[in-house]
């Protein structure tokens, strides 16, 4: 009965990562919860996650990266790209992908990509070269980096973590490169002759002149004086006059269906979607204006500096699932919010009562100071017009040296990883690097909380049987051509789960699985661990598999099947190297 009610567990868990309509971090508390209550688990288990090695390595990890961009350090590393690469498309290629894959080793990669991402489209500007031939690869060559190193990525370590609380030897800080370097290069190699042709050449970074190849939403007032008053959509024919369509009204805060045949008020709120080329020269129309709360100031317009931006919502944003609204945006940034984009085309609601969500897209207009403060704060990456200058260009080094002390007491075993890594945030946080308050804020508390809330799945399924019961299936079904195929068979169900579910959400619910089933084979169950650390990391044939795929779709101007096309045969390469290989490294005896 526990057996069946653990299974069930894991089932509604992969439904509801999969299908996206409750938060991550959502899910895994409500399975912690659940998992309490059934009795699965002791209260004390439900809640173990929180003390896991790999949670508060992860937390800490977060806050050495959050040290090294306050102080510059990251900005540094762009500056030489630029002088290295600048000129040549496959060099600047290349030289992202290497430095994204090197960074991603010791730095987690969503900082690294974060960091690099307006790096990336500023020197592709200055080359001529489109943000959709850069962006994927470096968004694919962060998480090749991961695979380096134990702390490359929150997945080494989960997996790590979980084999020493099976009484197996945890992984150390090095031993992932053996295979990981080989399908860095293979993956780097993959990338620069197939996927750079695969990719396509699509502009968009020119701001106002190009942003026509981009949809968004915007809102436009009617006026007293307009000439609309009186007329219905139909009769002013927006597509045909202005190249936009509307899709919503609002009149006296309530909403108006069908709006085709409606005739227009003065005070009518309309909900306009089209290119941000467009929606700009609306703004021009005669008596049809801006919302005004989302309106430009005398103080704004009479600025000599004022620039369009458009800013992505990063995974650590304090601005995630609040709306401009609620948060009061326009009042707190001196900023005018024209238009969102949510997966390349316009939210189809209010914008101030849109809740953001990591990978929006804002297009954004104001005065070059305030972009640059809102830069600064990081609660949205400013990917155009404007650079965030660091805070603490005179703690770089110390920063650099830290990160260094950090990996190197680890990498020669005088300390666990964890225990460097919490030194580290200590010693940035003495030195001035960046201040506690900071410390918390660059904590991507879902991940945290993510971690912490699906550990005590994996402890249920082991505890109740139920992955003996999976175990025993997947030896029935692959065994009898050995563990090499079983083997196999785990990395492409690792590598096809990660692609709907949270990658450390696979990990979990793979791992004890895979630990009993090498024990039915009597084989090490170090390979099958591997595999699962590699596959869990190898998203990429969906841009909802890995945060770093979702932070470049929007300033890439990318569509779904743009990683179907270039991912796909990625995915199937790691998948026959790590099938052939991880024996050679790992063996089974």
């Amino acid at each position: 009965m526990d057996a069946l009610l653990a299974t069930a567990f894991a089932v509604v868990a992969v439904v509801l990562f999969a299908s996206g309509r409750l938060r991550l971090d959502l899910v895994a508390l409500l399975i912690l919860v659940g998992l309490a209550l059934s009795g699965l688990v002791t209260p004390a288990e439900a809640v173990s996650g929180f003390a896991n090695p790999a949670t508060v390595t992860v937390l800490a990890m977060l806050i050495l990266a959050a040290g090294l961009t306050r102080t510059g350090a990251m900005q540094v590393v762009g500056r030489v790209i630029g002088q290295v690469a600048q000129g040549s498309p496959w060099r600047l290629a290349l030289a992202l992908m290497l430095t994204g894959a090197v960074l991603s080793s010791v730095v987690n990669n969503t900082a690294v990509v974060a960091v690099l991402l307006p790096v990336a489209i500023k020197l592709g500007d200055d080359s001529g070269v489109s943000p959709s031939k850069l962006l994927i690869p470096l968004s694919f060559a962060s998480m090749f980096g991961g695979t380096n190193t134990l702390i490359g990525t929150s997945t080494n370590l989960l997996v790590s973590a979980l084999a020493e609380q099976h009484g197996l030897p945890g992984f150390t800080l090095f031993e992932f490169a053996q295979l990981g370097v080989v399908l860095t290069a293979a993956g780097i190699a993959y990338m620069m002759v197939a996927g750079l042709l695969l990719l396509p050449g699509r502009r968009g970074r020119e701001l106002a002149e190009t942003y026509h190849l981009r949809e968004y939403l915007a809102e436009a007032t009617v006026g007293e004086d307009s000439k609309l008053v009186g007329k219905t959509i139909a009769d002013v024919g927006f597509e045909d006059a202005h190249g936009v369509e509307v899709v919503g009204m609002f009149r006296a805060r309530r909403r108006l269906f069908p709006v085709d045949h409606v005739r227009l008020q003065a005070g009518d709120l309309l909900l306009v979607q089209g290119p941000a080329k467009a929606l700009l020269d609306l703004r021009q129309e005669p008596g049809l204006g801006p919302e005004p709360e989302l309106r430009l100031d005398a103080t704004d317009l009479g600025e000599e500096d004022v620039v369009l931006a458009e800013a992505v919502v990063p995974p650590m944003s304090r601005l995630r699932g609040r709306s401009l609204g609620e948060m009061f945006f326009r009042h707190r940034y001196n900023l005018t919010v024209l238009a969102i984009q949510r997966w390349g085309v316009g939210v189809r609601q209010r914008l101030s009562r849109t809740s953001l969500a990591m990978g929006d897209t804002l297009l954004l207009q104001g005065p070059r100071r305030f972009l640059e403060e809102l830069a600064r704060e990081g609660d949205l990456l400013v990917v155009g017009e404007v650079d965030a200058p660091p805070r603490r260009r005179s703690r770089v080094w110390v920063a650099l040296l830290t990160m260094v002390g950090v990996v190197g007491l680890a990498g020669v075993g005088l300390f666990p990883v964890m225990v460097t890594a919490l030194a580290g945030v200590v010693v940035m946080v003495l030195t001035g690097c960046l201040t506690m308050q900071e410390a918390y804020e660059s904590v991507d508390w879902s991940v945290i909380f993510l971690l912490a809330g699906i550990i005590p799945l994996g402890i249920a399924l082991e505890r109740s049987g139920a992955a003996l019961i999976l175990a025993t299936w997947a030896v029935d079904l692959a065994g009898g051509l050995g563990p090499g195929a079983v083997l196999s068979l785990f990395y492409l169900l690792a590598s096809l789960l990660t692609e709907v579910m949270s990658n450390n959400a696979t990990a979990v619910l793979l791992t004890p699985i895979a630990g009993v089933t090498a024990a039915q084979l009597g084989v090490d169950a170090r390979p099958f661990l591997a595999a699962i650390a590699f596959a869990a990391s190898a998203s990429f044939m969906t841009p909802l598999g890995y945060q770093t795929n979702v932070l470049v779709y929007s300033p890439g101007g990318y569509r779904y099947m743009d990683y179907v096309k270039v991912g796909g045969p990625l995915n199937v390469l790691f998948w026959i190297l790590s099938s052939f290989l991880i024996p050679v490294f790992w063996p089974f005896r």
